[in-house]
């Protein structure tokens, strides 16, 4: 009777442990993650990401959302084209070599949650609102920037031609810390 009531316990302690898991509030960027960008005459993806996640669906109070990428890990599948977004005539990326995101809140909608927080590119700060989705433990999103708002690149010469919206397509799998 003794045995069987630790056995018990034990598979009990052991469920609630995987429940736990689950529900992880610290999580740790994958290096699985996918940052896509495009617009007219540009597309590629930032191959470098790094960040702090902190988010539990059921108390997202506490919840806060970190990441930072690093500019030189850009590829557009074109040499030429990578220098040039490095440069100080787009990035910047000696002076500026990082995009940081740090939110201030994640609220609940319709469709997944909302994180509002500070987008930092090329030495301008601009608060932002970013809706995802948070599903087998990945945060996925689709939004816009507008390259402008943030001093990247210009209107002029062949500058010009690079659509002012730049379209990202984020995936960013978590593991729990």
């Amino acid at each position: 009777m003794k045995k069987s009531t630790y056995s018990i316990l034990a598979g009990l302690v052991l469920i609630m442990s995987a429940f736990t898991v689950n529900n992880s509030v610290n999580w740790q960027v994958s290096k699985d993650h996918s940052i896509k960008f495009s617009g007219t005459e540009v597309d590629g993806i930032f191959k470098t990401l790094s960040g702090d996640v902190q988010l539990d669906k059921n108390d997202l109070s506490k919840a806060s959302l970190a990441f930072e990428i690093d500019v030189n890990s850009i590829n557009t599948g074109n040499g030429m084209k990578n220098k040039h977004a490095v440069s100080d005539k787009w990035f910047d990326a000696k002076k500026y070599p990082s995009i940081k995101f740090n939110s201030k809140k994640v609220t609940k909608t319709t469709h997944g949650y909302d994180v509002t927080g500070t987008m930092n590119i090329h030495g301008v700060s601009k608060e932002m609102t970013i809706p995802f989705t948070f599903t087998n433990n990945t945060i996925n999103t689709k939004f816009s920037v507008n390259r402008l708002d943030f001093n990247v690149g210009t209107m002029e010469g062949m500058s010009k031609k690079v659509s002012n919206e730049i379209k990202l397509d984020v995936s960013i799998p978590l593991t729990a810390k």
